[in-house]
């Protein structure tokens, strides 16, 4: 009776108001109303229901005898975890990167882990002993299988992996020789990037390798600087009538408007290396290739990693997607083209009608329209290109919450990769783990507010005991503690991944349930860059649901402090009811302590530091001619921008040099002078420095600045981050020296570039 008035009253939601149901819309309220009226019922008493649950409860608590602890003393209980851990230690020293053995065996390992845990927590730990903690403990393992699906699904993808740079290497000499070289036209889009993030991005396309080149500047606001800068700099300018569609409307009416063989698309922020044409359109010999991906780099440092202090030690959040998942997908035939630094096929980029407009991810779902048709998607996993990486954390949240938006958008449109046509069982497959992957902040949430419900309402979840918790559980755990980093090329420790799906995970699960509700709601929101900023500012927006969270998981933390005084003191004079319920509160103690360390570094995050200079500073040694009147004084300069130099100087000057005065610099390796005002003087690591201002810099001279920063082949760097002892060093370390009290001013930090 209950699940039935339910029902009825939530088909009369939808429909009320003239609200559009969505097929995935009306499948996720149908299984979420089910849900809802069963509990309903088993909270109202009904018998059916009641007896049901009962009945599981019994099986929970008498599983399989495969599924029990061993009979032997507890400390060899703790072998199977030793021999596995040193196992994989030993894999990961022999093999310090992942090869095909070392990565399949110990993928083997922890997919038989992984399929062991999911038997022991489907049939073993489940606690239906009530309605109140039987809700917690479905819950609980219901969104624990859904990230776990996520996690087998990789594991599986990640038996083979495509690595082309030798492939690049041998296509590439027929374009060298000049045997295939199809026309290309590079396309860079625009919305409202401010001209000189524009500049450097045409001078950069300009200075490509590759003889048969148009570039087009793409303005969708018709600005008139923008069509200035397109005259100055020698290229064409293109703009519509109107701006529908965003920026796949923009490239789609590009496309009608020229005629090259081939399409590369740049947004207005990137800039590439001089054989990135080089390097990839030899690939298209082969008239099945529709699209060559290249990863993302950037000439600046995350928001994330600024706000930290850690500039050159952690990698931008986008890192382990381009290391470890997009060469996976790329063996799967799942590739995601990911919007810029990608060479299309105009042939077949025509055959799917253009790229897709009713998606804000116009990118990800051409590419599925791409594979539909036949044609093959290809990564190469070389650091051809650079751009601004989201420049603040406001910023970077509206990056993330607009890419979840676009990719949830599959199950709402045609080019749904699990429902189009023409794509195999694996390139589903694949492409199921992204759409897992942007749906799993709503699990992510819950697992923060389980440890509440252990401390505030005696709710004991997990029916398990240390025993086997420690038999089941910590293997699973040792081990991929340590092969996570491994795994992902050194992009991303267990511990800071955590920390980095904190912080966005309220606002994404909230962006998720908008919609699974309402999926076209929002149009394409430009992410802002070239900003600057002289203070610290806090996002308090962002911040209120972790503080909430903080103050409620220490209260419970301090209560849960206090039953363990109980438990040590007085379990001789409690119930027996009593005492479980003390031991069973317990073990969400561990779990409060660690939600608290990652939410206050999260806290930490949330305070954007200054960004002082709009130009990005590069740690770039060349010998520097410093001449003053007269004199020449010779030194070798410790960081570069487009702006100025910092010299360190190879000796002493006879008299001091005065802030504002006017002088000249030579960058002698680029045979390049330019006019300069002095900055700073003074000494650094012992060593005379100046730091300068370039004055009056031409577009001559302007174009041997950007060549020399931003389109040297093989100049980006990757970092590889700390293990998970020196991720908890670092976290330790911001935590008891946090930056806005200990270390307000803010310095220059010059980010790492091949010296070459």
């Amino acid at each position: 009776m209950i699940i039935t008035k339910l029902s009825k009253y939530s088909l009369k939601l939808v429909r009320q108001r003239g609200f559009q149901v969505h097929t995935a819309t009306f499948f996720l309220l149908s299984i979420f109303v089910l849900f809802g009226a069963v509990i309903a019922a088993w909270f109202a008493g009904d018998e059916v229901i009641g007896h049901a649950f009962a009945e599981i409860n019994e099986w929970q608590k008498n599983p399989p005898v495969w599924l029990t602890v061993p009979m032997v003393p507890k400390q060899y209980l703790l072998a199977p975890t030793v021999l596995l851990f040193l196992s994989v230690l030993a894999i990961v020293k022999i093999s310090p990167q992942p090869q095909a053995w070392s990565r399949r065996f110990v993928v083997g390992i922890l997919l038989c882990l992984t399929l062991r845990y999911v038997l022991w927590r489907s049939l073993s730990t489940l606690n239906l002993a009530n309605p109140l903690v039987g809700v917690f403990s479905v819950g609980l393992f219901v969104f624990e299988m859904f990230t776990l699906l996520n996690t087998i699904i990789q594991l599986f993808l990640m038996l083979n992996i495509t690595d082309r740079r030798q492939e690049a290497t041998r296509k590439s000499l027929a374009v060298l020789h000049g045997i295939f070289t199809p026309s290309v036209d590079i396309l860079i889009p625009t919305y409202n990037e401010p001209a000189f993030i524009l500049q450097r991005t045409i001078i950069g396309c300009q200075a490509l390798d590759y003889p048969k080149k148009k570039i087009y500047l793409l303005d969708d606001t018709s600005r008139p600087e923008m069509k200035q800068l397109a005259k100055e700099l020698g290229c064409e300018y293109v703009t519509r009538p109107d701006n529908r569609y965003a920026k796949a409307g923009n490239l789609n009416h590009a496309v009608s408007q020229t005629d090259g063989e081939l399409i590369v698309v740049f947004d207005a922020d990137f800039v590439p290396t001089k054989n990135f044409l080089t390097r990839t359109v030899g690939f298209f010999q082969d008239e099945n290739i529709a699209l060559v991906q290249t990863p993302q780099s950037f000439y600046n440092v995350d928001p994330i990693t600024r706000n930290l202090g850690l500039e050159n030690i952690l990698t931008p959040d986008e890192e382990g997607f381009y290391r470890q998942l997009q060469p996976i997908r790329d063996a799967a035939g799942s590739l995601v083209c990911c919007g810029t630094s990608f060479v299309v096929r105009r042939s077949a980029l025509e055959s799917v009608g253009g790229f897709v407009t009713n998606s804000l991810s116009e990118d990800y779902f051409t590419g599925i329209r791409l594979s539909a048709r036949g044609y093959n998607l290809i990564y190469l996993n070389e650091q051809l290109s650079a751009g601004l990486a989201a420049e603040n954390i406001a910023a970077y949240v509206t990056q993330r919450l607009r890419w979840s938006r676009g990719t949830l958008q599959a199950f709402f449109i045609k080019s749904n990769p699990l429902t189009i046509p023409g794509l195999t069982l694996i390139q589903r497959l694949g492409h199921l783990e992204g759409l897992l992957n942007h749906s799993s902040s709503i699990a992510r949430v819950y697992f923060l507010l389980i440890p509440l419900a252990y401390l505030f309402l005696g709710v004991i979840p997990i029916h398990a005991t240390a025993v086997e918790i420690l038999y089941f559980y910590l293997p699973i755990y040792i081990v991929n503690l340590t092969v996570f980093s491994w795994l992902n090329y050194r992009s991303r420790s267990a511990l800071l991944s955590d920390i980095y799906s904190l912080i966005l995970c309220f606002p994404l699960a909230l962006n998720q349930i908008k919609v699974m509700l309402n999926p076209f709601t929002k149009g394409f929101k430009v992410t802002p860059k070239g900003q600057t900023s002289d203070k610290y500012y806090y996002n308090w927006q962002l911040a209120i649901p972790l503080i909430i969270l903080f103050l409620a998981t220490a209260l419970g933390l301090c209560r849960s402090l206090g039953m363990f005084m109980l438990d040590s003191s007085w379990t001789a004079a409690v119930s027996p009811e009593l005492d479980l319920e003390v031991k069973g509160i317990r073990l969400g103690w561990y779990w409060s302590a660690y939600n608290l360390i990652t939410i206050a570094i999260s806290l930490l995050v949330l305070l954007d530091a200054p960004k002082l200079d709009r130009y990005e500073w590069f740690d770039l040694r060349r010998v520097v001619r410093l001449q003053f009147g007269e004199q020449n004084f010779w030194g070798v300069s410790r960081m570069i921008s487009e702006g100025g130099v910092e010299i360190a100087l190879t000796q002493k000057p006879p008299f001091d040099l005065v802030e504002n005065v006017p002088v000249k610099v030579e960058i002698t390796e680029e045979n390049l002078l330019l006019d300069a005002q002095i900055l700073w003087t003074g000494l650094k690591d012992e060593t005379s420095t100046v730091r300068v201002r370039f004055e009056s810099v031409s577009l001559p001279q302007q174009r041997r600045l950007v060549e020399m920063l931003f389109c040297r082949p093989g100049q980006w760097k990757r970092n590889n981050v700390p293990g998970e002892f020196g991720s908890l060093l670092l976290i330790l370390k911001i935590l008891l020296k946090p930056r806005i009290l200990f270390n307000r001013k803010v310095v220059r930090t010059p980010l790492a570039v091949a010296k070459i």
